[in-house]
């Protein structure tokens, strides 16, 4: 096992979450007695550069060449992103020459608010079912390719290089990140910027957050880490800010080196990370054991609720739910089934687990007496949609940090 960041070969395992299969790989009826691909889910810490990364590698094109998960079925995501280009717009004074870039574009749900500015865009998607939507339902152009270092440099040879680019949600999501970041230096104009956007590691251990780790999150990251990544290709983090999307993220700001100053923000971020010991391997030591009280915590709830003749379901067909149920062998015996706002996931079946996903009507029609939301992250958005269901009665868990009834 060696660092996809600095090549150390000295890595220190944090936690082991077994064989798990792919997070998003939903299974179709028909293919419900068929055996399922899973892979090892183990946790590592670079103390070179502090880099937090899975130990597992599986192939982009087979967890991304047909995706289920669009981005427009949550309004949360959708205003986060319209705030987001608003200020951009604002911030970089972009007008109908400039061109903003988004990698992981998925179906336009970010794009869209700049087109609609009469700003150009460009979307790169390697799903190809999601890009498909994007151009034919947003109106988006959008390549149908993997980002990095070689697409940078055929593109830049060809077309012109951007005034900003989005990468949200994907940075940890990519197995190369030195040549993600090689491509982000090649692609950006000299006095472009990149904003990238990815859950932060401090919030997964303060907050025990272990369902974010999945197949296709190879990173966690920290600023530091970032910092030091970056650095090494010419390119400055100037800003970082955090940000509540999805039980708390971060978002850095990148231009090239000498453009401008390091923000005082961005400072105080990096001095907060090492007064907290995010170097010391440390700092990392209990959290597995935190994972495993969640796990003896969560299961004595739903089995003291079915033993009492309550009816359970879940909400979100999301991969959090997925590390969830496998790890703490969460299966039929528990949920009844689990219900999702995207057409895209209804009919299905959870992977390992095999839990039906059903649409959100099947909470009034069948009236469980709990939902367990995988989906706490949108915890919020998802209690407004579902006050009906609560008014007659039914009741949420939130699972993360600790089981909580509402």
């Amino acid at each position: 096992m060696t660092c996809r960041s600095c090549g150390d070969k000295k890595l220190v395992l944090l936690l082991d979450l077994g064989k798990t299969p792919l997070a998003n790989s939903l299974i179709e009826k028909e293919d419900l007695g068929k055996p399922e691909d899973s892979f090892p889910l183990e946790l590592f810490f670079c103390p070179s550069c502090s880099l937090v990364q899975i130990g597992e590698s599986v192939s982009p094109e087979k967890m991304f060449k047909e995706y289920k998960y669009f981005s427009s079925f949550s309004d949360t995501m959708l205003m986060h992103s319209q705030t987001l280009a608003e200020r951009v717009i604002l911030e970089r004074k972009l007008d109908s020459d400039s061109l903003v870039i988004e990698v992981a574009s998925n179906d336009g749900y970010l794009l869209q608010f700049y087109k609609n500015k009469g700003i150009g865009v460009l979307g790169i998607e390697p799903a190809e079912n999601v890009a498909q939507h994007a151009i034919e339902v947003k109106g988006i152009p959008t390549l149908v390719e993997f980002f990095g270092s070689d697409f940078a440099a055929g593109y830049v040879r060809k077309n012109s290089r951007c005034d900003v680019l989005h990468a949200n949600n994907v940075f940890a999501h990519v197995p190369d990140i030195n040549g993600f970041v090689e491509g982000i230096k090649t692609i950006l104009k000299p006095d472009g910027v990149a904003y990238l956007e990815s859950p932060y590691l401090k919030n997964l251990l303060d907050h025990c957050e272990f369902d974010t780790i999945y197949h296709e999150h190879l990173f966690y990251y920290s600023l530091t880490a970032l910092d030091r990544l970056f650095a090494r290709h010419s390119l400055l983090i100037f800003d970082a800010e955090k940000i509540p999307i999805h039980g708390g993220s971060m978002r850095i700001h990148v231009c090239h080196a000498g453009y401008v100053k390091r923000s005082e923000r961005a400072s105080r971020l990096l001095a907060e990370e090492s007064d907290w010991g995010v170097d010391k391997k440390e700092t990392y030591k209990d959290f597995a054991e935190k994972v495993e009280n969640l796990k003896k915590d969560l299961c004595w709830l739903l089995h003291d609720l079915k033993s009492k003749g309550k009816r359970i379901a879940a909400y979100g067909a999301a991969a959090k739910g997925s590390t969830l149920i496998n790890y703490f062998g969460i299966g039929c015996d528990l949920i009844d089934f689990v219900v999702d706002r995207s057409p895209h996931k209804q009919g299905l079946y959870m992977p390992g687990k095999h839990i039906p996903v059903l649409n959100t009507d099947a909470l009034l029609e069948k009236m469980p007496d709990y939902v367990l939301l995988f989906t706490w992250n949108f915890a919020e958005e998802i209690m407004k949609q579902q006050k009906e269901y609560r008014r007659r009665g039914g009741k949420f868990i939130i699972p993360i940090p600790e089981p909580t009834i509402l």
